[in-house]
């Protein structure tokens, strides 16, 4: 089969070339349909918008997408031309995880904060908004939990978004991105919201970009509003608000879940989603990861042990320096890899 792959999705062209198939490999920005023309299979990232004007008399019959999300799929577009698609849930939750994990730290030791002091609320409680839930609950932070879909399944747990503006000092979003439906989520945190904060020290989206305002943030933060931000994820990406990115205590080129663990789980997803559109029952491993040259993590705190991994500030200072350079940035990262990946020694004991 002809495959046209996105460059930049590691773990994956081998394994299908082993398999029998002839790959082309592109950057994800310019695939064009002149590449699909005899291509039978897609794997793409974001920044690959499947609609018609792509796929519009091309070979396609399968799209891969690498990540969580899909909105950049027409996903009416493939139903009536038969095209199946399949994308990876929750391959970078750990990884999203981490970046909120550290980028939590990393704002509680500059500003003298402790777990105890935290009241954090979740906005969007599925695969990454649980993990961060419970990891927060292991340290002691009290959170509120925020997840109308769920809630409207007679799901209890949850709270309003207007209780989550009054009580909490960290907010952190992790919704889908949905324009419209019962739960439209685009501009989520608009300046409705902004206006019912009380005590917001901290705001964190690690989501899609558009679910908060940008506009209305940058208002917040010049008002007061808000103390610290943490961006991730910005509106009209790579064209990012430059006064946003000036102000924001984090900022980084939406690489949140781009951990090697995470990439591998993505890639194997796909990968097994292809496999069954094939049926094809000889699917070939996706090879392992090495571990980290230097696996041992000595600190004296669980939170100095994942900073010594990885800091967000690290990639803040590249961002700020170059904010024209945001697409070389993610396209070209370093992937981290996870805390699983380590062993630590806090305080002379091993910990799992």
């Amino acid at each position: 089969m002809k495959i046209v792959i996105d460059e930049k999705i590691p773990y994956i062209k081998e394994t299908l070339v082993k398999m029998g198939h002839s790959v082309t490999e592109l950057p994800g920005n310019t695939i064009s349909r002149e590449n699909l023309r005899e291509a039978e299979a897609l794997f793409v990232r974001t920044r690959t918008k499947c609609n018609a004007s792509l796929l519009d008399g091309t070979a396609v019959r399968f799209i891969g997408t690498a990540t969580i999300g899909y909105d950049h799929i027409d996903k009416e577009y493939c139903k009536e031309h038969g095209i199946v698609w399949a994308n990876a849930p929750g391959c970078n939750a750990n990884a999203v995880l981490q970046y909120v994990e550290s980028s939590i730290f990393c704002w509680m030791k500059s500003k003298g904060y402790c777990a105890k002091d935290i009241t954090l609320g979740i906005v969007g409680v599925g695969e990454i908004g649980s993990r961060i839930a419970r990891w927060a609950g292991n340290i002691g932070i009290k959170c509120l939990l925020n997840d109308p879909p769920r809630a409207s399944k007679g799901e209890t747990g949850f709270c309003s978004l207007d209780e989550i503006a009054a009580t909490c000092n960290v907010i952190t979003f992790h919704t889908t991105l949905n324009r419209s439906g019962d739960f439209p989520s685009w501009h989520l945190a608009d300046s409705r919201f902004m206006q019912k904060l009380r005590n917001c020290k901290l705001l964190i989206n690690a989501s899609r970009g558009e679910v908060v305002d940008n506009k209305a943030l940058l208002d917040a933060i010049e008002k007061g509003i808000i103390e610290d931000v943490a961006i991730d994820v910005w509106e009209h990406e790579p064209n990012i608000n430059l006064k946003l990115l000036e102000k924001a205590y984090i900022a980084t080129p939406h690489i949140a879940g781009y951990s090697a663990e995470g990439k591998l789980n993505a890639s194997r997803m796909v990968l097994e989603a292809f496999a069954d559109f094939c049926k094809n029952t000889s699917l070939l491993p996706i090879t392992a990861l090495p571990t980290p040259q230097h696996p041992l993590i000595v600190a004296e705190s669980i939170l100095d042990g994942h900073l010594k991994i990885y800091s967000p500030l690290d990639d803040t200072t590249l961002l700020k320096s170059s904010p024209d350079s945001f697409e070389d940035l993610r396209n070209n990262y370093i992937l981290r890899r996870e805390p699983s990946a380590y062993q630590f020694i806090i305080n002379n004991h091993k910990v799992p």
